[in-house]
């Protein structure tokens, strides 16, 4: 009988030493710094954005992507893909210049299952996930390509911004790169008396925890170890993350049972499943993105915490469950049952 899942991620390590060494001997570049463009050649990169009422930070995301520095012998593709939208979005993807495809669904059906579709529909080596929500600093695109391997998670990190508007209705962003330690994985506030969401877990004091530097770039989660709150699969967030297609396609993709209702964890057993295929988490400190928040950004977190205690319940039971295995033709099922329901945009 099959392992499950939580006990193959225990048998895998997470020393990543040697993938990151290696890079360093051959390009004079250290893991963690912004990269040339002219180091990144020959790579194939498909951007999938799942999207839906983003006209607040849409065009912006997309402009961001424009003007990304790579070697013109990069492969990049953008694919956006509508989650059947209620306000101006779509036409905001049809007409913006970086889309290179999209589709428009034909009802509302989340994040996790839109981003099946964007990677059916993608023909790179490597998916780059993210959110519509996300502006990348425009080193980005060569930081994963030059880094991207059929055996490595690359994980980015994101900056939470309440923005203002300017006179033409576009977020006003700051000057600089992202503070890095805007992540609550690298810098988190660990509060007292409170059961925390994910492994329930209560502190007597509160404390100031620094999940990426005490793991040593996230070395030490390997074998299924923690850091109190934190373990190797919820490094992995979808508001920047590159994956490799193939590893992708071989669990199935995101989990059809984080449907639309709900919010979280879908990433988490995405980076759970690609750990028990071998694949190693490893941080690009540089890899960094303005995550840009909604008008209404309060009201919308409470509704998302809200719905969150049994997409936890679900991981749990998935991570009791055998590792998946040929989940391409799932994946290609249930991406190809939305296609032909879908719209074309571009």
């Amino acid at each position: 009988m099959a392992k499950p899942l939580a006990q193959v991620i225990a048998a895998q390590d997470n020393d990543h030493t040697t993938i990151t060494r290696d890079f360093q001997e051959r390009t004079g570049l250290d893991w963690h710094a912004p990269t040339p463009a002219h180091l990144a050649t020959d790579s194939r990169l498909s951007v999938v954005i799942p999207t839906r009422n983003n006209t607040h930070s849409l065009p912006t995301v997309l402009d961001a992507l424009a003007a990304q520095t790579t070697a013109t012998e990069v492969d990049v593709e953008v694919i956006v893909v509508d989650d059947a939208s209620t306000d101006s979005t779509p036409q905001i993807i049809a007409e913006h210049p970086a889309v290179d495809r999209a589709v428009r669904l034909a009802s509302h059906i989340g994040g996790p299952a839109a981003r099946n579709v964007g990677a059916y529909l993608a023909s790179g080596d490597t998916l780059v996930h993210m959110d519509a929500d996300m502006v990348l600093t425009n080193h980005v695109l060569a930081d994963i390509a030059v880094r991207a391997r059929p055996d490595a998670v690359l994980v980015g990190f994101r900056h939470n911004l309440t923005h203002p508007l300017g006179t033409d209705n576009r977020p006003i962003l700051p000057t600089g790169e992202p503070d890095l330690e805007a992540d609550h994985r690298v810098r988190w506030r660990a509060p007292a008396g409170v059961p925390m969401f994910y492994s329930g877990q209560v502190y007597d004091t509160e404390f100031i925890g620094h999940p990426l530097d005490d793991t040593r770039d996230f070395i030490d989660l390997g074998n299924g170890r923690t850091y109190h709150d934190w373990d190797l699969p919820r490094m992995v967030v979808t508001a920047l993350v590159a994956v490799p297609h193939a590893a992708f396609t071989a669990v199935g993709g995101f989990h059809p049972g984080f449907s639309a209702e709900g919010w979280g964890c879908e990433d988490t057993y995405l980076g759970a499943a690609l750990i028990g295929q071998g694949c190693k988490v490893i941080p690009l400190r540089q890899a960094r993105g303005w995550h840009l928040d909604p008008p209404d950004a309060d009201t919308a977190w409470k509704a998302k915490f809200a719905t969150f205690p049994p997409r936890v319940a679900l991981l749990r039971h998935l991570l009791t469950q055998p590792a998946p295995t040929a989940g391409e033709e799932d994946l290609t099922r249930r991406a190809t049952a939305l296609i032909r329901e879908a719209t074309t945009l571009t």
